[in-house]
């Protein structure tokens, strides 16, 4: 094809189109755009210049080179224009010919990154995906840095010394005026022993139980620390490491007890440096010598002394098994208890029987791992005997429970104090106490008379032997414990008999039940249960019930009460004494005078026994030490609450109402400062009205003044107090008040020795040479000789003036209808309680019929059958206990606890 007619590349931009554009333009007298504005190759046209025509020689030559011009300019122009297109989408802008000069020219490629993230050239989450350069990089570095660490951890700490871990210190114990009572502790419990003169037995024993590969292994257990260290981070329990070595150094580093990761990395590298560097049987060596058995025994010579008094190389292998099954946990496998720490599950039975279970065991796997023959096996059947945990006689008398108590109080109030049990046995505490020295003093002296004057063991031994007495003062002011009595020495008796003892407190209990009729009210028979509850009468204490011996109990709706065996109950008084014959009407003030349990019994049906359980906890009694408030008798003292809670129980009446929990710790120091202050976290609760709590006192005044509580009188004083006899007459109480000061005594019968299971308390009948005991004999004469000094030399200070409250319940007199059996043939004789059962029942005589049962307010009724009852006998609760998480299988962490035997339920006041 001729030149002349070869057609030139068109470019996108319109070429042609815009050349034409372009001269129209010119012809038309508008001003032509510059050469290449357009990138177009109309440019190369000569516009403007029309000297020559498209068919001259110059023109050839000019538009052969314009060919070339447009080419290049069409390539440019379609990338350029691709941009454009692209960068005009990517911000939301207009694309194509009309949108072209929106878009950004292309500029100099990006320079290159060190670390390309997020990566470039990539789009959506592709930018966002590392590249396996990336990952392998960082996991070279990871792996890096931990070997870096690692080594400069191991670099830096160093091997534990023994003899530096020797160095605990005391912990003193201080009387509420600033005098030291005891130092506790320390370096004086700890003796360092070599390797050889640990018994071989000792060693096979511990490495069967904790760490059966300890000859072989590194010293550390890999799996064990991140466990550990997981349990930790995300909040939970914390654990120790598993091996020997471990344990070795955590018992070492005395300086840092701290449950942190820090700390657990530390050991961790000493570990591995001991593991490497230190001789296995040094290692055992310093294991046993810094553990922690119990009693206050650090490393296995004191164990040894504690337990057996004999040398750590005089142990035979049964001792080395169980000093091996002590190191799991001493609260819970000393068998003498340690309810100090934990008033569930470390008493004696439970802690025996946990400990003979892993003597066994532990034998049992020495012969498995082949460190003991089955015929040595075989000579050990019999459990070790162990002394009485309380050698030191700086704890005698009351001392050791006083110790336990304020060690109770730290321990299970971590919360609030700051201390743990691993800290407390650590020492360098000074404690200092709510404990009056002369109040307790004083305490210990009149139980002590009055058991010398009557309780002759050795000439009445069938009712005289395993007479126990208890008491606690409190003042109401604050809660303060200011003297306890825990039992005739603690070195003797290990229960501290103030703080648990599960003996009922009987009608003592009564003032509970006023307190609930006075606050919630009793409901209205004619309502239906969910309306009686909303709508109720408070009642006054001059409201009218039966004092009816032997009288028929019924539900606040006029049914009568029965059993899951359809029986009925029939309330006995104490003595089979009816009041005010032939009607039988007592209001109740006089009912809480003479002690009439039916008018009680039946005020707490009438109010309902949930309300008389919350007063009670109101109070300040622990809902753990209640019985179940399913029988009618639950009004009448068939709980167990500590001589501690009810002190502290009356003193919210004597403080108007205001409840403050009981405590035994105002403070605590050691050489960094104040660690604790009560004052800090001390908080009374208005849980009666003044006008209720009052009034309670008033009616318990009467008590004191002319009726069973009379004994308890003080001269010149006000004094309000109740008496209480359980049925069976296994325990007798008086818990009496001034305006002062709350002291509660209590007396019971129980077999002495603290290891044996499903210990039963005992009759009093005879006790003492009396007929029966009643709280208004031996309990009220020690609660009066104690209060007489307790109270000597301050000023004699009177109750406030009760205001009239609630209404008179059956203030009217009822016609009264003829009897028609006489008492005596109501109902055959209670028969003897059993002691599991807080509620007696036996076979009613024959009831009347629907037509002869009496109205809701009749109390001159005479109601026939039903199951007779004296009111409390032994519950099945174990007094005043509170809930604690049952003691679990551990790695060696919970090794460390303070001990203390006896005592401990209520620990000087538990918040809760």
């Amino acid at each position: 094809m001729s030149e002349h007619r070869r057609k030139p590349p068109q470019p996108q931009g319109g070429g042609r189109a815009a050349a034409r554009r372009g001269q129209s333009g010119s012809s038309s007298g508008r001003r032509a755009a510059p050469r290449g504005a357009t990138e177009s190759p109309s440019d190369s046209y000569g516009s403007g210049s029309y000297g020559l025509g498209p068919y001259g020689a110059e023109g050839e030559e000019r538009q052969s080179g314009g060919r070339a011009d447009a080419r290049r300019a069409a390539q440019r122009s379609t990338g350029g224009r691709r941009r454009e297109t692209e960068g005009g989408a990517r911000r939301g802008g207009p694309s194509g010919p009309n949108g072209r000069g929106r878009g950004r020219a292309a500029g100099p490629p990006p320079k290159k990154r060190f670390i390309d993230y997020p990566r470039a050239g990539k789009y959506g989450a592709a930018r966002w995906m590392p590249s396996w350069r990336q990952v392998t990089g960082l996991f070279i570095g990871f792996v890096g840095s931990l070997v870096a660490v690692a080594g400069i951890g191991y670099a830096l700490v160093g091997v534990p010394d023994v003899a530096k871990a020797a160095n605990a210190q005391n912990n003193v114990y201080y009387w509420a005026d600033g005098s030291p009572m005891v130092a506790t502790g320390g370096e004086t419990n700890r003796q360092i022993i070599g390797y050889e003169q640990i018994p071989p037995a000792m060693r096979y024993a511990v490495m069967s139980a904790e760490n059966k590969t300890f000859e072989t292994d590194s010293g550390v257990d890999p799996m064990g620390i991140a466990r550990a260290l997981f349990n930790m981070a995300k909040g939970g329990q914390t654990q120790g490491g598993s091996t020997i070595t471990q344990q070795y150094v955590k018992n070492a580093r005395l300086d840092d007890q701290s449950q942190t990761l820090t700390r657990k990395f530390k050991e961790l590298f000493i570990s591995i440096k001991v593991g490497t560097n230190v001789d296995k049987r040094e290692i055992m060596a310093g294991y046993l010598n810094t553990a922690y058995f119990g009693r206050d025994s650090y490393g296995m010579q004191a164990a040894s002394r504690a337990y057996f008094n004999k040398d750590a190389k005089d142990l035979d292998a049964s001792e080395c098994a169980f000093l091996a099954a002590v190191l799991k946990g001493a609260t819970y496998y000393d068998p003498a208890g340690n309810v100090a720490v934990d008033p569930v599950n470390a008493k004696p039975e439970a802690n025996t029987r946990r400990a003979v279970e892993r003597w066994r065991w532990i034998l049992d796997e020495e012969v498995k791992d082949g460190r003991m023959t089955a015929a040595e096996r075989a000579q050990y059947k019999t459990f070790p005997k162990t002394q009485n945990p309380r050698s030191n006689t700086a704890l005698s008398g009351q001392v050791g429970y006083l110790v336990d108590l304020a060690k109770g109080y730290l321990i299970n109030n971590t919360d609030k104090t700051g201390i743990t049990a691993d800290q407390l046995q650590q020492g360098g505490y000074s404690i200092h106490t709510t404990f009056d020295k002369k109040k307790v003093q004083a305490l210990e002296k009149a139980v002590t008379k009055v058991e010398k004057a009557n309780i002759k063991p050795n000439e009445r031994p069938k009712t005289d032997r395993y007479v126990q007495f208890g008491g606690a003062s409190v003042e109401p002011a604050t809660g303060a414990i200011k003297a306890i009595y825990g039992g005739e020495d603690a070195t003797k008796h290990f229960t501290n008999n103030a703080d648990t003892t599960g003996a009922q407190v009987g009608s003592t209990f009564k003032a509970y039940v006023l307190a609930a009729a006075m606050k919630w009210g009793v409901r209205d028979p004619d309502l239906g249960p969910t309306q009686a509850q909303d709508e109720r009468t408070q009642v006054s204490p001059e409201s009218i019930y039966s004092g009816k011996n032997k009288l028929k109990i019924k539900n606040y709706d006029n049914t009568v009460w029965k059993d899951k065996d359809d029986k009925e109950w029939l309330q006995r008084n104490d003595g089979d004494e009816s009041y005010n014959a032939p009607s039988f009407r007592i209001d109740l003030r006089e009912a809480m005078r003479v002690s009439s349990n039916s008018a009680y019994v039946q005020l707490g049906m009438d109010v309902g026994l949930d309300k008389v359980r919350e007063s009670a906890t109101d109070a300040g009694i622990l809902d753990s030490s209640l019985a179940s408030a399913d029988f009618p008798s639950f009004s009448i003292g068939t709980s167990s609450p500590s001589a501690i809670r009810m002190a502290g129980g009356y003193a919210t009446f004597a403080a108007s109402g205001k409840q403050n929990t009981p405590y035994s710790v105002e403070s605590v120091t050691n050489r960094d400062g104040v660690v604790f202050e009560h004052e800090k976290i001390a908080k009374a609760k208005q849980v009666f009205t003044a006008q209720v709590a009052d009034n309670v006192t008033d009616v318990l005044k009467t008590v004191v003044d002319d009726g069973t509580g009379t004994a308890a009188q003080l001269p010149g004083r006000e004094v309000a107090g109740k008496t209480g006899t359980t049925d069976g007459n296994k325990s007798a109480w008086f818990v009496g008040y001034t305006p002062q000061l709350s002291t509660a005594i209590s007396m019971f019968r129980m077999d002495d020795d603290e290891t044996k299971k499903n210990r039963e308390f005992l009759e009093m009948y005879g006790t003492g040479g009396q007929e029966k005991i009643h709280g208004a004999s031996f309990p009220a004469e020690i609660w009066h000789d104690y209060m007489e000094q307790a109270l000597k030399g301050t000023q004699p200070k009177d109750f406030p003036t009760p205001e009239p409250y609630g209404e008179v319940v059956d203030e009217d007199p009822l016609p009264s209808p003829t009897p028609s059996v006489t008492e005596s043939e109501e109902a055959t004789p209670t028969p003897t309680p059993t002691p599991t059962r807080s509620e007696v029942e036996i076979e009613p005589s024959p009831s009347p019929s629907p037509s002869e049962s009496c109205g809701p307010f009749q109390v001159n009724c005479q109601d026939t059958g039903g199951t007779e009852t004296g009111g409390a006998d032994e519950g099945t609760t174990d007094g005043g206990v509170t809930s604690s998480p049952t003691p679990t299988e551990s790695d060696g962490e919970s090794n460390g606890n303070a001990n203390g035997n006896g005592g401990g339920n209520d620990s000087g006041g538990i918040f809760g």
